[in-house]
């Protein structure tokens, strides 16, 4: 998993409650396994109409936000069915973080799970950082998961907090399966004392 310490990079706004995971990745993607190639896919029917043509009204359309690595978002981020394809797809795009008020659980879990800092702040604190989104290509933030600090366009640092094991895995880019690996050589002592002691198993 891509580790994450510092980054900066262009917010977009998307000014809206409860983005669920269907509009995150419609469902007709869902048959991969792959966590590449999803990108394109990322808010299929907000982003495209039904002849693949762009919807020029949507964020992430419009020139200013097509590099964007940041989204700043409404309550509720991430609602509605359980799928880690959502992070996959904003991964795959380039999104590195994403900042709300609240998140659902399975999709706050996902995101550390595969490289994505999800960061909740304060209403008062949401308003702020949509606003600095909401200038195009000055729509600048710096994040510093280390720190635990959003840094806005003006100087200004806005402080989060994150849980010390998940924010040690992403700083160190460690997945569940980076995890166990970690424990490798004990995994093998005890295969081979098990190995041992019980031959017959």
């Amino acid at each position: 998993m891509d580790k994450f310490t510092q980054h900066r990079g262009v917010a977009a706004p998307m000014d809206m409650i409860n983005i669920d995971t269907d509009m995150i990745i419609p469902k007709n993607f869902l048959k991969t396994i792959k966590r590449s190639g999803l990108g394109k896919h990322l808010f299929k029917e907000m982003r495209f109409a039904d002849d693949g043509s762009e919807k020029p009204d949507f964020v992430l359309n419009k020139a200013a936000y097509r590099e964007a690595s940041v989204l700043v978002a409404g309550d509720n981020f991430g609602c509605g069915s359980s799928r880690e394809h959502a992070p996959w797809a904003l991964k795959d795009f380039g999104i590195r973080c994403v900042i709300s008020t609240s998140f659902a659980d399975i999709f706050y879990n996902n995101c550390f799970k595969n490289g994505i800092l999800p960061i909740r702040v304060s209403k008062e604190q949401l308003e702020l950082l949509m606003d600095d989104a909401s200038k195009g290509a000055n729509a600048m933030l710096d994040i510093d998961l280390e720190a635990q600090e959003i840094q806005r366009p003006n100087g200004e640092r806005i402080s989060f907090s994150v849980d010390e094991h998940r924010r040690d895995c992403l700083i160190n880019g460690l997945d569940d399966i980076g995890l166990t690996m970690q424990r490798e050589t004990k995994i093998s002592d005890f295969e081979g004392q098990l190995a041992a002691e019980k031959p017959w198993a």
